[in-house]
């Protein structure tokens, strides 16, 4: 029963670190526009109209 307990407490620790660095990285992206764009341009693969984008597939050899 402690064991159980001592482990869903470590859960619980975890959840409110992931709470945590959400509310860091929503008030990062509402406030910083660079990082922002950084964020757009690397997770979303979005450009600028003049822009053009190159994907590489990098292989492991």
């Amino acid at each position: 029963m402690k064991q159980e307990i001592k482990s869903l407490e470590m859960e619980l620790a975890q959840f409110h670190e992931n709470i945590e660095r959400s509310r860091e990285e929503v008030k990062r992206l509402t406030t910083d526009s660079l990082y922002l764009e950084k964020v757009a341009r690397e997770k979303y693969l979005m450009k600028r109209d003049n822009e053009d984008i190159f994907l590489f597939n990098e292989t492991a050899q």
